[in-house]
Order: structure tokens, then C-alpha cells, then sequence
């Protein structure tokens, strides 16, 4: 597996933000299934930026027959990510009481993004998976929002302790929302972004088009 760039590297906070005040749109007026497992009371979970939903449309669109993306989480207030990014990196520090706070920040970072540099508080970030024609969530080695504890680190996109299956739904989900212009996180198989700091990064581009969202 080659190296993994965290979100808690320098190198994604060097990445500047140039805010084009594109809007947060609801997801769930579109043709994409949404998954209502992360769903919160003002309905945050199911919006992302226009673009953003617009290349989601474009990826399912490029699915073979008989497969939809089913949207699992995409905004996520600022505050929440703080709380998410707090409780994750707590535990680590209970469990390896050993690890400098250096060491927690940067373990967490593999599965909450550190508030600062976060993706989903920008719009720019889904959660998200495959299901069948009946809207049925499809298997892809470990559940969606599953840590690298739990998993054994299979929630890693390119896991070898996975099935041949496995791989292979992943590969699909990777094809498309690849050629619609999103990036992984390769910690998380289910985590892909479009124009915050870390798609920035990965493509070479001076700068991310999409900062926090305040709500």
C-alpha cells in the first residue's frame, strides 16, 4: 500500500481556501437514495454543494445497469465535526495512553478529519456507497463509518483483508466517482470530496473552492 497523506499533514492546511459561494443544495429532491442512518433533525446530513450533487448525478449516471449510489452523509455542521473529531481522538487516548498528542491527533485524523481542514463542514465531502436496482445496500468489505479498530483496517480503500467482491464493488465505486472529479480518502472507501483542501492536493490545484458552511 503506498503512503497515505492524512488530513492531519501540514500539507492539506498549507492548501488555501478561495470560497466561491456556490450553495448548499438537498440531495434528497434529487434521483440519488438517500440513507437516513445519519440523518439530524434540520436535515443537514443530505445537503452538499451544487456541483458537487451534480457530479454525484453524473457518477451514478456512468453505474453499470442495475446499480445506484446511495448517499449515506454530506454536510455536517462545523460544531458536530468538532464534537465527531473530539470523541474519536478521546478514545485513542484512552486506549493508547502511551501516544503523545501528536500521535492521537494523527491517528484520528485517519477517520474524522480534523475540524480545521474538514471537508464535510464544506459541502464538499460525501459519504457513500453502492446499492442494487431495489435500493438495497450493497456489501463492500466493512460498513460505511466503520474505524480502522473494527475493521482491522478494511475500511481502507485498497485493504487486502477483503474478498475478491469486495474489491471489485469498490473498484466500481472508485471508477465513477473518479471520472465525476472526486478524490478518496484512502482511509475510508466510502469518503469522497470535490474542491476542499484535500482534492486540491491530490489534483494539483492552487487552491480549494469550498470552506466551512456555517449552520
Amino acid at each position: 500500500m503506498s503512503e497515505i497523506v492524512l488530513m492531519s499533514d501540514p500539507k492539506v492546511a498549507a492548501i488555501p481556501v478561495r470560497e466561491c459561494g456556490e450553495r448548499l443544495v438537498d440531495a434528497r429532491s434529487s434521483e440519488l437514495l438517500i440513507d437516513k442512518s445519519r440523518q439530524d433533525t434540520a436535515g443537514h446530513f443530505a445537503h452538499v454543494r451544487k456541483n458537487v450533487l451534480e457530479r454525484l448525478l453524473s457518477a451514478q449516471a456512468a453505474l453499470p445497469d442495475g446499480l445506484r449510489l446511495l448517499l449515506v452523509e454530506g454536510y455536517r455542521p462545523p460544531r458536530l465535526q468538532e464534537e465527531y473529531f473530539a470523541e474519536y481522538a478521546e478514545q485513542l487516548r484512552a486506549e493508547n495512553p502511551q501516544w503523545t498528542a501528536e500521535q492521537v491527533h494523527s491517528a484520528a485524523s485517519r477517520y474524522v478529519s480534523p475540524p480545521d481542514v474538514a471537508p464535510h463542514p464544506a459541502g464538499a465531502a460525501v459519504d457513500i456507497t453502492l446499492a442494487d436496482s431495489s435500493g438495497a445496500e450493497l456489501d463492500l468489505g466493512t460498513r460505511t463509518n466503520s474505524t480502522p479498530e473494527e475493521s482491522e483496517g478494511a475500511c481502507y480503500m485498497d485493504a487486502a483483508n477483503i474478498s475478491s467482491l469486495h474489491r471489485a464493488r469498490r473498484r466500481i465505486l472508485a471508477t465513477v466517482m473518479s471520472s465525476a472529479g472526486f478524490v478518496n480518502y484512502p482511509t475510508e472507501w466510502w469518503h469522497w470530496s470535490h474542491r476542499d483542501r484535500y482534492w486540491a492536493l491530490v489534483t494539483g490545484a492552487p487552491a480549494a473552492a469550498y470552506g466551512p458552511v456555517p449552520r
